[in-house]
């Protein structure tokens, strides 16, 4: 379990340091350059074996990998930048594909008042830490189901990750997640309040269509 944390912790490191790279050589709206870059850790896991990879490289050109295996079999260009990476292990990273960024344990503020009460600065603030964490955790995707009341945030926050303004792994967003009318909360209040619901209600495939139409163009 020892080995395989660090394999994690190592990873993300190497992940995030990469971004920033990327973000402090490149525009929001400038294409990638064609780095190359020549990744030599102790050890790869590479999820297809249990056992780890000694003596192997990566070779990574603009942010696609290119190469991996043996460093006598793996050719890298004479302008690859070489990052030694001495003691650390590298893997493939991780994909979450259910994940709710926007909000945080229900010990610490209940699912119905960070919903109704938080502000939604608040919850980007919660939100940013989670998608840093995330990714040193070694996750370098997430798909989240829905931002749970915060509207369209998860594109805002989707967008600063794509920009290099804040770290965290690549974001496949649903924005308002659409559910049965009724079927939804907040719940509790008295009936004369409409109270703005955690996703989108929608009845009927007119409704249904209108409503994935609408947060496609917003997505």
């Amino acid at each position: 379990m020892r080995w395989f944390i660090s394999l994690l912790v190592s990873f993300a490191i190497l992940t995030l340091a990469l971004m920033t790279i990327s973000a402090q050589t490149q525009s929001p709206s400038a294409k990638p350059p064609e780095t190359i870059y020549l990744l030599k850790p102790a050890h790869i896991f590479d999820g297809e074996s249990a056992q780890l990879h000694n003596d192997w490289v990566v070779l990574v050109r603009g942010e696609k990998i290119e190469a991996v295996g043996p460093a006598n079999e793996i050719k890298a260009p004479a302008e690859a930048k070489v990052i030694d990476l001495p003691g650390m292990t590298l893997m493939p990273g991780l994909i979450d594909a259910h994940s709710h960024i926007l909000l945080h344990p229900y010990s610490e503020t209940v699912w119905n008042d960070q919903v109704a009460r938080e502000p939604l600065s608040l919850r980007v603030a919660r939100a940013t830490n989670h998608l840093r964490n995330t990714l040193l955790a070694g996750f370098t995707t997430l798909r989240d189901l829905g931002t749970e009341g915060a509207g369209y945030a998860d594109v805002g926050l989707k967008q600063a990750v794509n920009q290099g303004i804040i770290p965290g792994p690549r974001l496949v967003v649903a924005t308002r997640a659409i559910v049965a009318t009724g079927s939804y909360g907040p719940k509790g209040f008295a009936p004369e309040w409409t109270v703005p619901q955690g996703a989108e209600e929608a009845s009927g495939a007119d409704e249904l269509t209108c409503r994935a139409r609408s947060d496609r163009q917003r997505g």
